[in-house]
C-alpha cells in the first residue's frame, strides 16, 4: 500500500490524481461521479456498544418493573442527573437560532472571563412531565445533589404526594449521585431517610447507558435546544431560558439559583458506613437498594 492509503483525499486532490494519470476533470465533476455512486461526506456513528456488564439487561428490566410498581401505588419516581456546566459570559453556545445577524461573543472561552460557572442539577417528575432546575454556583457533589432533592421535597414534592412515605431515585451510575459514592448514600440516610421520614429507594441505570434517564431527553433535552445559540451571559437569564422551556408534551420547568458553597472532597469512613440503615435488593445490589429510616427518627 501506498501512502495514499492513510491520506484524507478532497475533491481537488482527487481530481489532480486523475489529472497526473492522463485522466483530466474538474473537482466539480468528481463530486458528481461520486454521488452518483452513491459516495457522500459522512461522519461516525456510535452505533457499537462497548463492553457491557453481564447484568445490564436484568438491570433494565428490574428498573422498569421498580418504576411501573411505585407509579401504580401513586407514590413519587424522580430523575435526577447533573446538566453540563456552564461558564456564565459572553461565550459562545452551540446550535443555531434565526436572528438577522450572529451574536458576537469572546474568541476564547477563558474562566478569568467568566462571571461564573453554573452547575444545574435537575430533577424531573415522571408522574406530572415536570422538571426543576437548581443551579449552584459551586462544586457538583453528592451533598449539593442530595440537599437539592430534600428542598424539591420539602417545596413541591409533599405537596404532589401528601401521602406518599416513600420515594424512588432514578440515577446515573456515575457522577456526584452515582452508585459508588459513600457521600451519596450517607446524605439520602441524613436528608432524607431520617430527616423527612422517607424510605428512599435509588436505582441506577448500568454504566455507558445514561442516556435512557429520562432526564436527559425530557428535560435536559428540551433545555439545550431552548437555549441554543444564546450566550448565556448572566445567571438570570439562564435561569429565565430554563423556565421558558416548553414542549408539545406539557413539559413545565422551574429554576431556582442556589448560592450555597458546597466542599469537596468529603470522606465518608466504612464505620459511618456501617451505621447506615441500608438494604442491598437481591437484583443487582451495586445498582439497586433502599434506605430507610433509623427508627430513632421516626
Amino acid at each position: 500500500m501506498s501512502e495514499q492509503k492513510w491520506q484524507r483525499s478532497s475533491l481537488r486532490h482527487l481530481a489532480d490524481e486523475l489529472g497526473r494519470m492522463d485522466h483530466g476533470i474538474s473537482h466539480t465533476t468528481v463530486a458528481r461521479l461520486l454521488k452518483d455512486m452513491d459516495y457522500s461526506l459522512k461522519a461516525n456513528v456510535k452505533r457499537l456498544a462497548g463492553s457491557t456488564h453481564p447484568d445490564r439487561n436484568r438491570q433494565f428490566e428490574y428498573l422498569a418493573k421498580q418504576k411501573r410498581t411505585f407509579l401504580e401505588a401513586g407514590l413519587p419516581v424522580i430523575s435526577v442527573d447533573t446538566k453540563k456546566k456552564e461558564l456564565i459570559g459572553n461565550f459562545k453556545n452551540p446550535g443555531q437560532g434565526w436572528c438577522q445577524a450572529p451574536e458576537a461573543v469572546n474568541d476564547h472561552d477563558f474562566k478569568q472571563d467568566a462571571l461564573g460557572k453554573a452547575v444545574p442539577y435537575g430533577i424531573y417528575d415522571l408522574k406530572y412531565n415536570r422538571g426543576y432546575v437548581y443551579v449552584g454556583k459551586s462544586a457538583d457533589t453528592a451533598q449539593f445533589a442530595v440537599e437539592m432533592i430534600a428542598r424539591w421535597w420539602t417545596t413541591e414534592g409533599k405537596n404532589l404526594y401528601p401521602n406518599a412515605d416513600k420515594l424512588l431515585i432514578l440515577a446515573d451510575a456515575g457522577g456526584s449521585n452515582g452508585c459508588r459514592p459513600r457521600l451519596w448514600k450517607q446524605q439520602l440516610q441524613e436528608q432524607l431517610a431520617d430527616r423527612l421520614g422517607l424510605e428512599v429507594t435509588v436505582c441506577h441505570y448500568p454504566t455507558g447507558a445514561s442516556k435512557w434517564n429520562p432526564i436527559e431527553h425530557r428535560l435536559f433535552g428540551p433545555i439545550s435546544v431552548n437555549w441554543a445559540a444564546k450566550p448565556l451571559r448572566s445567571f438570570e437569564f439562564l435561569l429565565a431560558c430554563i423556565r421558558g422551556t416548553v414542549t408539545d408534551t406539557g413539559l413545565q420547568v422551574k429554576a431556582f439559583l442556589v448560592e450555597n458553597v458546597y466542599q469537596k472532597g468529603i470522606q465518608v469512613t466504612k464505620t459511618v458506613m456501617e451505621t447506615l440503615h441500608i438494604h442491598w435488593h437481591e437484583v443487582c445490589p451495586r445498582w439497586n437498594y433502599t434506605i430507610k429510616p433509623h427508627l430513632a427518627n421516626i
